[in-house]
Parts: C-alpha cells; sequence; structure tokens
C-alpha cells in the first residue's frame, strides 16, 4: 500500500497542471496529520504552492517566469464552487471588470457568504473574501451585481459621462425584470442612475 504522501502526490499529478485543490480531497489517503504533513513537504518540495488555509494550486510552470497563477477570478470560482458559497466582486475589481478603469487590482475583495479568508496569489496579489449578510448577496444579475459596486467604488455623482454610457451600454445586456429587482436592493442614487440608464436604451 502506498504511503500518505505517495497517495497525495500520485492524485495531484492525474489532476493536471494548473489545478486548485483542497486538503481535505484527500481525507481517504490518512489521518488528518499524515495529509497536513504530506502536503506540507509538497510545498517544501515546491511541487505544489499554498494558497491559503488548506487551499493548494498545483502550478502550470514558465521556464523564464516561474510558476503561473490562475486568474483571480478562477481561484474565486474554484472556492465558492467547492464551498457552495457565493460572491460578489467589489470595489476595483468591479471597476475592471466593466471596463471603466485599467487598474488591474493586486487586492481583490469579494463579499462572501462563505468562509472569511485572504488568498496570496503570487509575491504581491491577495484575494479577501469577506463575510457579509444575506442581503448583500441577494442581487440576481452579474452585470447589475458590478455596476452596482463599480459606482459605490466610484461614489455619489462622480461618474462621468464616459463611465455612464460604458454602463447603458453594459446594461443592455440584462433582462428589465433582473434590473428592477437589483436596482430595488441598491442604494437610492445607484438605483436612480441605474434605471434612467436603462429606460433610456
Amino acid at each position: 500500500m502506498q504511503s500518505t504522501h505517495n497517495q497525495i502526490e500520485s492524485a495531484i499529478k492525474k489532476k493536471g497542471r494548473g489545478k486548485i485543490f483542497f486538503a481535505d480531497d484527500f481525507m481517504l489517503s490518512g489521518t488528518n496529520v499524515a495529509v497536513r504533513h504530506a502536503l506540507s513537504r509538497l510545498c517544501k518540495d515546491e511541487l505544489i504552492v499554498r494558497l491559503s488555509a488548506g487551499i493548494y494550486l498545483y502550478p502550470k510552470i514558465d521556464e523564464q517566469i516561474g510558476v503561473l497563477y490562475p486568474s483571480i477570478e478562477d481561484i474565486a470560482k474554484a472556492i465558492a464552487k467547492r464551498e457552495k458559497a457565493r460572491l460578489i466582486p467589489t470595489g476595483v475589481y468591479a471597476l475592471n471588470a466593466l471596463g471603466l478603469s485599467t487598474q488591474v487590482p493586486m487586492k481583490v475583495v469579494y463579499l462572501t457568504d462563505g468562509a472569511p479568508r485572504v488568498i496570496k496569489v503570487g509575491k504581491k496579489a491577495t484575494v479577501n473574501f469577506k463575510k457579509t449578510a444575506a442581503k448583500n448577496l441577494a442581487f440576481k444579475g452579474k452585470i447589475t451585481t458590478l455596476i452596482i459596486f463599480a459606482l459605490k467604488e466610484i461614489g455619489n455623482g462622480k461618474a462621468t459621462e464616459s463611465d455612464l454610457q460604458k454602463i447603458k451600454t453594459a446594461l443592455s445586456n440584462e433582462t428589465y425584470e433582473t434590473v428592477l429587482h437589483d436596482a430595488k436592493l441598491a442604494p437610492d442614487w445607484i438605483s436612480n442612475i441605474i434605471l434612467k440608464l436603462y429606460k433610456n436604451e
């Protein structure tokens, strides 16, 4: 019978590079202590990278760059899927996703009903999962959600005409029912902007 270490190493390699996995994926390979020790050793051997407590990456490697990390969105989706949690991107990430900013955020914040945690991506970037109330996760539309949190980041009365035109274009991809539902959950000033832009579409 293979040791816990060998079982885990073999399973990781079968997943293929670029995959995110969790410590409890290997709960049948040995005791919790044995699994933790095996994963710790594989990190020291630089086969895998620890992203956060219990979360690891079997990275793709570039000869010049070194470790290639998945996108922040891919990491967030993997964790949300695993935990059956909801996520909402906020701040500069929401601005970037809508094309309202060219700034690539190094510190991304997601609101979630899952476990709060901070994940390091490479040497500089971090993803912060912040626990939030259920009402903040009740939005239906992906685009309307991004718009609401992008406008919160911009601030009341600070959106430019260019910003508003981009938001108007993005809104055309949502149904009226979704826009109306999410606008009702947003602060009044954001709701007014969204409904005005949508009705003028």
